[in-house]
């Protein structure tokens, strides 16, 4: 019995040891391991900075993953031009032909069965031409008093090729595309020994609640704000300047008693856009004040 029990006692030693060899090592990889947390407000582009770290430091996306996204690219490419379509129409502005105006009247009705999440040759015709047409222009012209993702243009003008039999996304097409981000994503990558986890959170204000989850031990905070929606409303309710509410946000996150210890690296996206925008559209719809 005596050897029967010191065996046990053996067994449990070597277990407790191996225990404490993986407990060590998870606290030496942990000491090593810098936490970045992507805090902003929807549409500041946030989820297409984690998807260029991917891209940069983990081989980007296979081509399983890149066809992944698919319907969400089709989902995007279909729903921009009924965004505008239906702005046609709030704003009153008229197409060039009754043609185009059926052809337009089959992006609004979501019960005629068009669309079915793919974007068929046909649904790329008449995509191709509604696009043409000058009414169209006028209402995407004004998509500031809409709302409109960042990627209309693009994939509208890419729409051919989308449609075409066994079309696979490139990277650029995944990079574009636009889907709430819901949850905690996270991404995981070495850079010179040294170990990075980027966590990305929803930026709407009803995945908020959620970022009290992703704030302990966080090395830095990348706060990110578009530059080019200084114009722009919020999604949540159509009246808020997206540019105050990031300002806003930002006071509170700079304030808040979990990041007294924390670095702040304030993100300021979409330039490209922000340089286009600024000969068209004065900072004044913005900040009042400004005389610059």
């Amino acid at each position: 019995m005596a050897c029967c029990g010191a065996e046990k006692d053996k067994e449990g030693s070597k277990v407790n040891k191996e225990i404490s060899k993986i407990l060590n090592e998870e606290k030496r990889k942990k000491a090593n391991e810098v936490k970045l947390l992507l805090l902003g407000a929807g549409e500041s582009g946030k989820s297409t900075i984690a998807k260029q770290m991917k891209i940069i430091h983990k081989n980007g996306f296979n081509e399983e993953e890149r066809l992944s996204y698919k319907s969400v690219i089709f989902n995007n490419t279909f729903g921009a031009m009924r965004s505008i379509v239906q702005a046609a129409y709030d704003l009153k502005i008229s197409l060039k032909s009754k043609e185009n105006m059926r052809t337009a009247a089959k992006f609004i009705d979501e019960d005629n069965g068009y669309f079915h999440g793919d974007i068929t040759p046909e649904i790329a015709n008449d995509i191709t031409t509604l696009w043409n047409d000058p009414g169209i222009q006028k209402a995407f012209q004004r998509s500031n008093e809409y709302q409109l993702t960042d990627s209309a243009q693009y994939y509208i003008e890419s729409v051919k090729r989308l449609a075409e039999e066994g079309y696979v996304p490139t990277e650029h097409d995944v990079l574009r595309s636009r889907a709430k981000t819901t949850g905690i994503i996270e991404i995981e990558f070495t850079v010179e020994k040294n170990v990075f986890k980027l966590v990305d959170v929803g930026g709407q204000r009803s995945e908020r609640k959620k970022w009290m989850h992703c704030f302990a031990d966080v090395t830095s905070v990348i706060f990110c704000v578009a530059l080019s929606e200084y114009d722009l409303k919020l999604y949540e309710d159509n009246e808020t300047n997206r540019m105050h509410e990031s300002l806003r946000l930002f006071k509170e996150i700079c304030n808040s008693k979990w990041f007294v210890d924390t670095s702040m690296i304030l993100f300021l996206n979409k330039k490209d856009l922000f340089e286009e925008k600024i000969n068209k559209v004065p900072l004044t719809v913005c900040f009042k004040d400004y005389d610059g």
